[in-house]
């Protein structure tokens, strides 16, 4: 839709502010389904992986043909660059007809939203429909974004959480907490790495190291600040001191990515590989890049999670059918479709248990791939530091290790 057309739009329909005061109920369904007919919705979601935006493109369809909504998929290669564009609008006075009317977010990146009122009010998220499903009661990371309460103010989509995989083999036994894989790499020489941050796999792999080596985790809660900053990851850059001369190639190079980390698995150059999938195992084997003896473990102390998330700019045009599309993004069927391997294999933010019979059961019967560990073998979730903490983390492991890839 034009941008003309739109600002014309926006002042026929009596749009307000900055605050996202748009008279809008989900509660009154029919009503919004009334409205959001014939709406065109801009998705801004990360494009950079075929069958994710194959999924979107299916969800669209499915929308397009039930509510006559249509979705137009705006790839992203960096979540940020849309939220600058909303922010570039909110100084350019454009409160109304917005370019984005859904973002697919979480971290830091919803947190700077939040904090400059930048998104839709008031918590719209908990008055959907397909609400009544989601698991929020035992995924803390559903109300709680990096540490960010979410105030119904995003819809959770799917679910992420750190896994690690190995040939089994080969017959190693497996660490079981960040401390014993620090002896396990001593006693495996050059056989473990991960990947360099700032790459989000490294990254991850330093705040599942952090939190665990941290002798008070509530720190992590809040914004890094100098002295605790030093003081609660003074026994992280310990640990590591003593495990990087025992990596592969001496810690004197990181893979690149996890894609890098998986073919140095596949090509038996390293022992142990992990990525942010449960999924991920079973995928590369089906595709032919890891052995069928591949399986996948966690810690019993917890591992990384977090949820990603759609959100609704305050000033975007096509709100009602972005109620639409987020609520049937947390549907049965679509995330049904979602935890699927074979499409996607993100688990499911929803409480399967509650459903009704038949998305139950086929839950039950999902094939989840010969590598995945199912929701009840993920073990605990633990959950995201502060977002502060992640860059901290980079510069400084950047400082004392290297420049990062």
């Amino acid at each position: 839709m034009p941008m003309f057309f739109r600002l014309f739009l926006a002042t026929c329909l009596g749009f307000v502010g900055a605050s996202g005061a748009w008279a809008l109920d989900p509660s009154d369904w029919p009503a919004i389904l009334a409205k959001a007919r014939g709406q065109t919705v801009y998705f801004h979601a990360w494009g950079g992986a075929r069958n994710i935006n194959d999924y979107i493109a299916w969800a669209g369809d499915q929308v397009k043909a039930r509510h006559g909504v249509t979705v137009v998929h705006v790839k992203l290669d960096d979540t940020a660059n849309a939220v600058a564009k909303i922010v570039a609008e909110k100084a350019a006075g454009i409160d109304a007809a917005g370019s984005v009317d859904l973002i697919w977010i979480n971290g830091e990146n919803f947190a700077a939203m939040k904090r400059r009122d930048l998104l839709l009010k008031p918590g719209w998220a908990e008055k959907l429909p397909n609400w009544r499903h989601v698991d929020w009661r035992t995924k803390p990371t559903i109300l709680v974004d990096f540490t960010t309460p979410t105030d119904g103010l995003e819809a959770p989509w799917g679910m992420a959480k750190l896994v690690f995989f190995h040939d089994t083999a080969r017959g190693l036994a497996m660490p079981d907490s960040f401390a014993e894989l620090v002896e396990w790499a001593k006693a495996h020489p050059g056989r473990f790495t991960y990947p360099a941050p700032p790459d989000f796999m490294g990254s991850s792999f330093l705040k599942q190291a952090l939190i665990e080596s941290a002798a008070d985790r509530s720190v992590l809660a809040e914004p890094a600040v100098e002295g605790e900053f030093e003081k609660a990851t003074a026994p992280l850059f310990a640990a590591l001191d003593t495990m990087h001369p025992h990596l592969w190639r001496g810690g004197r190079t990181f893979p690149k990515n996890k894609e890098a980390m998986r073919q140095l698995l596949a090509d038996d150059e390293i022992d142990i590989a992990f990525a942010f999938s449960p999924a991920e195992a079973s995928n590369a084997i089906a595709n032919g890049e890891l052995a069928e003896t591949v399986r996948s473990f966690v810690f019993s102390g917890g591992t990384l999670a977090n949820t990603h998330f759609v959100a609704i700019p305050y000033n975007a045009a096509a709100r009602e059918g972005a109620l639409v599309l987020a609520d049937f993004l947390m549907s049965p069927e679509a995330q049904l479709r979602k935890q699927d391997p074979a499409v996607w294999g993100d688990p499911t933010v929803l409480d399967t248990a509650s459903l009704p019979a038949e998305y139950r059961d086929a839950f039950d019967r999902l094939d989840l791939g010969v590598a995945t560990l199912r929701p009840a073998e993920l073990g605990p979730a633990l959950t995201e530091p502060h977002a502060s903490w992640m860059t901290r983390l980079e510069e400084e492991w950047t400082r004392r290790y290297g420049v990062a890839n």
